[in-house]
Parts: structure tokens; C-alpha cells; sequence
């Protein structure tokens, strides 16, 4: 089993250069062809001609879009000849929501950026990690705002806690699984905790993907009762020197997680490496 096509949502942010040069070390690895999606934030057309002598900027905002579009489609084709890797560009038009997941349903996998506050030219759309990662149905690799990254997946770390969405990231996740040189699965609980009966062990998990020809290190970490486990996901992660982590997305429903928290919206704000997310 291995990627062979992945698809980069690249925009104008200072990030998405580094993000297409992960997904480039990613496809050369796995032989794989990549769709880089240009999408960006696009105002919408009808708020600017309510008010009288908004076409203008409207007509500019489209111009410069396009403008910057044909540059970073030119650094795409250069760097694909630079990688020796096969891909195309498709430029989306439209709100990013609506028109990135259709593409991203045709991908093995997407490589998303993580939502950077810091940089305006990073909003796309409300929620587009949330949205994609809903409703793509394919695995979705989130790069971190912050730091640089080399292509992910020498020593990867499996949030295991026997829910469906886990079980999918999994083997979403095999090809990474089966080019580490290190696989350690985690299961975090506290003194509370009731695991459902129907519960699958780290073990008995562990002997599935051991049958695709990859060892798994089996761990098991008590946590005081209320330790965010997104919290000691990120710990244990930079304590065992991982440089990815793979968990089911949204197990809670995603209001539960919005309003109350959850491991999903931990990673999601605070993620400190790359992170394939599922659900």
C-alpha cells in the first residue's frame, strides 16, 4: 500500500512554500503524483457591490489573485522538475470550502497548512482544516504554523484509544507506518476512565498492523483526572523524539470539541509537529 497521489493546498501565506516542500519530499518518497490547489480567500462578489464603488476594489482583489496565482504556479512546475516528481496545478475558483474538497476526494492524501493567526494572507476560509478533514474522507497531513519540518515519519507516534476514528487513521496512515524506522503506539487514560467493553487493546492492535511488516513499540501513560490528553499527546511526542503524530479526528462530536475541548482541537491549535488527522 503506498500514496500515489497527494494533493498541497497552497495560498499566498508565508507557509506555503515550506508546506510545498514537504509534499514534494513526500511524493518523491512514495512514487506519488501531486495536484498542487491554489484557493484563496475570495470576497464575496455581492457584499462589494451593495455599497457603491466597491467594484473597483472587487475588479483590483481578482486582478492580484490571478496575478499571484500564475507566479506560484510557475514555482510549483519549477520545483516538481527540481524533484524529479510528476504532478499538474489546478487554480480553484470559488469559496475554498466549497471547492477544495471535491479535489481533495480525488487525493490518498492532502497536505493542509495549520491556521496561522499571525499571517492575513493565511485565511482561506472559516474552519478549512475543520471542514476538509469532515468532508473529504481522506487522510489529511496538517503542517505546523511554526517551525520547519523536513517530510514527516521517521519515528511516528499512534494515538490509540480504540475509536473508529483511530482505527481509520491508522491504516490511512500505513504508508507512513511502513517507511519509519520507528512506530511507537500510545493509549492515554486516567483513574477515571471507563473504557467502552467493546474497547480494541494497544496490543491486539498492534498484532493487525504488525501483519503489513511494521513493529509497533505497545505504551500506556496514566494521567491525573483532567489532563487534556491532546496535552500529554504533544509531551509524550517531544519526550520520545517523534517527529509526527497520527489520531483519529473529531471521536467527540465536533460541537463537544469547539465547546468543551478535545484532543482534536488541541492539535489543531497547538500541534508541535506534523499530524495526520482522520475521521
Amino acid at each position: 500500500m503506498s500514496y500515489k497521489s497527494i494533493l498541497v493546498h497552497l495560498d499566498t501565506s508565508v507557509r506555503a512554500h515550506p508546506r510545498l516542500e514537504i509534499a514534494l519530499q513526500l511524493a518523491h518518497r512514495f512514487h506519488a503524483t501531486l495536484t498542487g490547489l491554489f484557493s484563496t480567500y475570495v470576497p464575496p462578489r455581492h457584499a462589494f457591490f451593495v455599497m457603491a464603488g466597491t467594484a473597483d476594489y472587487y475588479a483590483e482583489h481578482e486582478r492580484l489573485r490571478h496575478e499571484r496565482a500564475s507566479a506560484l504556479e510557475r514555482l510549483f512546475r519549477a520545483e516538481l522538475a527540481r524533484a524529479n516528481v510528476d504532478g499538474h496545478w489546478i487554480a480553484a475558483n470559488g469559496y475554498a470550502n466549497d471547492v477544495v474538497p471535491p479535489y481533495a476526494r480525488l487525493a490518498d492524501l492532502i497536505v493542509l497548512g495549520q491556521t496561522d493567526p499571525t499571517d492575513p494572507e493565511a485565511f482561506v476560509a472559516e474552519q478549512l482544516v475543520e471542514h476538509v478533514v469532515l468532508s473529504a474522507g481522506r487522510p489529511v497531513l496538517l503542517v505546523p504554523s511554526g517551525g520547519t519540518f523536513a517530510a514527516p515519519g521517521r519515528h511516528v507516534l499512534i494515538a490509540w484509544d480504540g475509536s473508529r476514528e483511530a482505527t481509520r487513521a491508522i491504516h490511512d496512515a500505513l504508508p507512513f507506518l511502513a517507511h519509519a524506522s520507528k512506530v511507537t503506539l500510545l493509549t492515554v487514560h486516567s483513574s477515571g476512565d471507563r473504557p467502552p467493553r467493546d474497547t480494541v487493546p494497544g496490543d491486539d492492535i498492534a498484532l493487525t498492523v504488525a501483519r503489513h511488516g511494521v513493529k509497533i513499540d505497545v505504551r500506556e501513560l496514566s494521567v491525573a483526572d483532567g489532563t487534556p490528553v491532546g496535552d500529554a499527546l504533544l509531551s509524550q511526542a517531544a519526550d520520545l523524539g517523534c517527529d509526527m503524530i497520527v489520531m483519529g479526528a473529531y471521536a467527540h462530536s465536533r460541537l463537544h470539541e469547539v465547546v468543551l475541548g478535545g484532543a482534536t482541537r488541541t492539535m489543531l491549535e497547538s500541534m508541535t509537529v506534523p499530524v495526520l488527522l482522520s475521521h
